[in-house]
């Protein structure tokens, strides 16, 4: 069987979209809508903007949901999962794949969680580390041993942790995670403390969203993040989405998942098709992986 899954952020890069955009009449429509969806020309940004802009959260997530979305519709009959799921942003990408969002109901919602999302990080001095080389287990006991707020925010493949907290609660911790035999522990170069407690504003904002969008039923089961597991009622999908802003990403546990669950091959939607394929394979070398 055969499962797609769909990037967050990490996954843009300069110039993205602009090849399809002006080779496919269909791609060319929806990055027209999604300007007028978005009430400014995210399209000038995508293809002609720096990193350093793409990389703003309140661009970076409607980029990589549209480029994502725009690669799924282009695929046409191709576009076939048995399963979807999405690291983080790319859980609405995967949610509007699968038919359980509209398009334009899809970009709305991102639009107004990257916004949340960077109204939240303004609140109080955060960020986010990369771990490597330790057990999860190790790492865990090393947060809740800090006073600051610093808890793990992505699982994203055995050996590789992310935490997230204040920034003083990751300074603290990247020294006692060195000590405790880290091959590295890096300071990431993000907005904000994601997917931890830290995000609760914007979990409150995201919240009354969702809860004014219809979601339908997705015509294959989404594995989601705040338990990897899999599923297609559409009031439970939203829940899950709600928590999701202050729970970890437990990408780790939805691939072990995914392949117990007889996914032999994976195809990753849109960004630069590099970022979850690395993930899967140290998960399994062996399972074959494409990218569209």
């Amino acid at each position: 069987m055969k499962a797609y899954v769909f990037p967050g952020q990490g996954a843009q890069f300069e110039g993205m979209g602009k090849d399809i955009y002006e080779t496919s009449p269909l791609a060319k429509e929806l990055f027209e809508e999604a300007n007028e969806v978005l009430g400014f020309r995210i399209t000038d940004v995508m293809f002609e903007g720096t990193a350093e802009e793409l990389k703003a959260t309140k661009i970076t997530q409607p980029a990589i949901f549209l480029h994502s979305i725009i690669k799924a519709r282009m695929s046409g009959v191709n576009f076939k999962p048995d399963a979807v799921a999405g690291h983080s942003l790319g859980e609405f990408s995967a949610l509007t794949a699968a038919g359980a969002l509209s398009f334009k109901d899809g970009l709305k919602l991102v639009q107004q969680r990257a916004l949340a999302m960077q109204k939240a990080c303004e609140v109080v001095d955060s960020t986010m580390a990369a771990i490597l080389g330790l057990d999860d287990e190790v790492v865990e006991r090393i947060c809740s041993e800090i006073e600051e707020v610093v808890v793990p925010a992505n699982y994203n493949s055995p050996g590789q942790l992310v935490i997230s907290g204040s920034v003083k609660g990751i300074e603290q911790a990247v020294v006692k995670l060195n000590e405790a035999g880290a091959l590295r522990a890096i300071v990431l170069q993000v907005g904000g403390a994601f997917h931890s407690p830290l995000m609760e504003p914007a979990k409150k904002e995201l919240q009354t969203a969702l809860e004014n969008t219809t979601f339908k039923n997705p015509v294959c089961p989404i594995y989601q993040n705040v338990n990897a597991l899999p599923e297609t009622n559409p009031e439970l999908i939203k829940n899950n989405l709600i928590a999701q802003l202050t729970a970890p990403v437990r990408w780790t546990q939805t691939v072990k998942n995914m392949m117990a669950d007889g996914y032999d091959s994976f195809v990753e939607v849109g960004g630069n098709g590099k970022v979850l394929k690395g993930l899967i394979m140290k998960v399994n070398r062996r399972t074959p992986i494409e990218a569209i």
